[in-house]
């Protein structure tokens, strides 16, 4: 079932009716009602698998996963495993993705989008077979956590948050980058990449009754020398950092509502999210990063990272950085 973003349709993970699933012992919860969002970013989504290894051997488990993007493949696929077991098998996965798993870009699909026999660039085929071979569940409702994919109506540009049906179809939809890949049909609607509208749903979380947020950010590529040379890479870095920029309008937005986290991304970055060759070293830099961040106390914090600021690597990281004001 998909839904527009709005808290009178989005149902709480408490009150909404679920098949029977066999759930592992979860570990430790806390008692406020608490969600990690994943956020979007092409190959550094690896950061992301990073993180998970640190917050699940400290036992942190959420009550609800909200994700979009390669967020949504991430959260959808620790929605149906949030075991160790579970992340250690993701991690294997993350290692064995090559670019043209995902990104077949051929001189024949340029000639064709030039010629405007389509809109878009690369052939979805490759990353539909991923997200199927990936995801442990058919059905989103399926899933041992409760679990929630945005993706955005290309008509509109409304958010669109799947909380049961075809999770296969609904995770592609809402990595479905616009112009490098084609829409996906879901029943009447047309429906892209979740980062259009809301590429870190925290709105969604807290649409949804959390209470806490843990934000797990891709991060961007901050140490790059030169912009990406690649039409698919460029759109990917730019995007990212939208969605960088974003998250902190976000967190600005919703911070006197409930409780914002955000896990630390890594810097220096000099990989763009097109590049999936820097995974092996990704993955353990974000696990350590992290496990230190957790004895450091960092899930009392609400600080922003330095690393989420907008910066390169050579910049101040003490450096005052103000968030824009959401108002004149």
């Amino acid at each position: 079932m998909s839904a527009r973003l709005n808290r009178k349709e989005i149902r709480s993970p408490r009150a909404k009716s679920r098949k029977a699933v066999s759930r592992p012992a979860l570990g430790r919860r806390t008692h406020k009602q608490t969600a990690f969002v994943f956020a979007g970013g092409g190959s550094l989504g690896a950061v992301q698998v990073g993180m998970l290894k640190a917050l699940v051997t400290h036992r942190i488990i959420p009550d609800l996963v909200v994700g979009a993007s390669v967020g949504a493949i991430n959260g959808a696929y620790f929605a149906g495993r949030p075991t160790v077991e579970g992340v250690a098998e993701l991690e294997q996965i993350w290692l064995r993705i090559r670019q043209e798993d995902v990104f077949p870009v051929s001189v024949r699909a340029g000639i064709a989008v030039l010629l405007a026999h389509r809109n878009y660039l690369v052939n979805p085929a490759a990353l539909a077979h991923l997200i199927a071979s990936l995801l442990p569940f058919k059905n989103i409702e399926d899933a041992v956590l409760p679990c929630y994919v945005v993706a955005t109506d290309i008509y509109n540009g409304h958010d669109v948050c799947f909380s049961e049906g075809d999770a296969h179809k609904a995770v592609l939809a809402s990595a479905s980058i616009p112009a490098v890949f084609p829409p996906v049909r879901y029943d009447d609607r047309y429906l892209v990449d979740g980062g259009v509208a809301n590429n870190t749903p925290i709105s969604t979380a807290v649409a949804l009754g959390a209470r806490r947020v843990i934000v797990l950010p891709t991060g961007f590529s901050c140490s790059i020398t030169e912009p990406p040379r690649n039409i698919v890479a460029m759109a990917l870095h730019a995007l990212n950092l939208m969605i960088m920029k974003q998250l902190l309008r976000d967190i600005e937005l919703h911070s006197g509502k409930v409780e914002i986290i955000v896990v630390p991304p890594l810097c220096p970055v000099e990989v763009t999210p097109y590049d999936f060759s820097q995974t092996a070293t990704l993955i353990p830099r974000a696990e350590q990063s992290t496990s230190d961040w957790l004895r450091k106390g960092g899930l009392q914090s609400e600080d922003i990272p330095h690393t989420m600021i907008p910066h390169n690597d050579n910049d101040d990281p003490d450096a005052p950085y103000l968030v824009p004001s959401l108002h004149p």
